[in-house]
């Protein structure tokens, strides 16, 4: 049964009241959170659990609990174990999480009720957020600045030699387990369990040795790897068939992940064989570069020092008072030129008003952009130019207000470098799109209450 919340426990506030002091800020995004809007958008979430979740069952970890505590771990940078331990520690995070003195809920229930959590759920929270910024006067949404950055899956480099071994890794290990559950009961030989991941870890530094000095030798190697490979999904195959008449847990969790990494090993065994034995270019949209996050996009920008990166392009919106009102994880690498007019839009919708000075890079910049701003009635609508200038074009980028706007917009770098650092944005550790979506919309909500908060507390002091 899902519960709200814990009964407020007297002694607690007691003892709190007499022995603790809440920082300023949090104590300011403790009022935030009593929102009833934002505590009903993460509820209707958490209610789908399972079909009666909501009246049937035992009392479940309460939904207020979860929401502070998810909140706790993304604005101190936490992993759910250190969440975990941090919360059942501190007295002032046991206040602000309204655990009080009941039992902390451990890490894996914490992940089990964060995963229910919708991408859509977050992006209307934060939509939320921004009202509560707007009402507090944090904000008025009168300047939009917008830009993009990548934010990298927690993955190793790519290569395809790295990757036919992860396949054969996965698949042997999986295959190891699939022989404990079958037994006696199939008639396949020993061989067809055969765990070839040591071969295959061998014939890959091979392949990263030779590779690059002796190209024949290298390919000799590759095609040994590709082989090994290949005989790993023959294996994997007809266990798979094997364990198709069993129903239990165990067994269907092995069906599961045969049936998951098959198609990624062969993915990654017609890439190989494209690229390194018939010399094709695979085009960046075509390859897998992790088979544990396959949903990754190569990202090319020209970045010195990272020329190639590997994760996922997010679009940002932000208006003055550093509050980000919108992010957007797109798909592959589109131009930018493409996020100008849907960043309009967001704001329009969230705010009821086009802002009335709007900016963003040169990479946006296209006469139909410029146009659509000042048709939306954006009086200042700040989009540099890219390459040769007209006259009459440089010194309209040349009028006092032009400029101030760009060093007004030049602070979104600023804003981005904060979410990597301070909110995890650089790296996502979390597994799969819908977690990737999760990750950013996190980092992003928990940096704008904080904003929030930290406006609020320097009002108040």
């Amino acid at each position: 049964m899902l519960q709200d919340r814990h009964e407020t426990d007297k002694f607690f506030e007691y003892i709190s009241a007499q022995t603790i002091q809440m920082d300023p800020v949090l104590a300011q995004i403790d009022v935030l959170l009593d929102d009833e809007e934002l505590y009903q958008l993460m509820r209707s979430d958490f209610a789908k659990r399972y079909p009666k979740t909501e009246v049937t069952g035992r009392k479940s970890t309460p939904v207020e609990v979860i929401l502070r505590m998810l909140t706790v771990k993304r604005l101190y940078g936490l992993s759910y174990e250190q969440t975990e331990y941090q919360v059942r520690d501190s007295l002032v995070l046991r206040k602000f999480c309204r655990v009080y003195f009941e039992e902390v809920p451990d890490d894996t229930t914490l992940l089990r009720w964060a995963n229910l959590i919708a991408a859509e759920t977050l992006a209307a929270y934060n939509q939320r957020v921004t009202q509560i910024a707007t009402e507090l006067k944090v904000t008025k949404g009168r300047k939009m600045r917008t830009d993009g950055t990548v934010v990298e899956s927690n993955i190793h480099a790519p290569s395809d030699s790295l990757l036919l071994a992860d396949s054969v890794r996965v698949i042997g290990r999986t295959l190891q387990r699939a022989r404990q559950v079958l037994s006696k009961q199939t008639e396949l030989g020993s061989q067809v369990f055969r765990n070839r991941t040591r071969s295959a870890k061998k014939t890959a530094r091979q392949v990263q040795r030779l590779v690059a000095r002796q190209k024949e030798a290298g390919k000799q190697a590759y095609r040994k790897l590709v082989q090994i490979a290949q005989q790993s999904v023959s294996q994997a195959k007809q266990v798979l068939g094997a364990l198709a008449g069993h129903t239990d847990p165990p067994t269907q969790g092995l069906q599961d992940t045969l049936e998951t990494f098959i198609p990624r090993a062969e993915r990654v065994i017609e890439q190989t064989i494209r690229r390194v034995f018939q010399d094709e270019k695979v085009p960046a949209e075509e390859k897998i570069v992790s088979i544990f996050e396959p949903h990754t996009d190569i990202i090319r920008r020209g970045k010195a020092g990272k020329p190639v990166e590997y994760g996922h392009k997010v679009w940002l919106d932000e208006v003055e008072g550093g509050i980000v009102t919108r992010w957007d994880v797109l798909a592959g690498n589109p131009s930018d030129r493409n996020q100008w007019v849907p960043s309009l839009d967001a704001h329009q919708q969230l705010f009821g008003k086009p802002p009335t000075q709007a900016s963003a890079d040169r990479g946006v910049f296209s006469t139909d952009n410029e146009a659509e701003a000042k048709r939306r009635g954006i009086r200042r609508v700040v989009l540099p130019k890219p390459g040769k200038k007209s006259e009459k074009r440089r010194l309209s980028e040349k009028q006092p207000w032009f400029r101030r706007a760009r060093k007004w917009h030049a602070g979104v770098e600023g804003r981005i470098s904060v979410l990597k650092r301070s909110y995890d944005l650089a790296r996502c550790l979390n597994h799969g799109e819908e977690g990737f979506q999760r990750w950013v919309g996190w980092g992003v909500i928990a940096h704008n209450l904080k904003k929030i908060g930290a406006v609020v507390a320097a009002r108040s002091a």
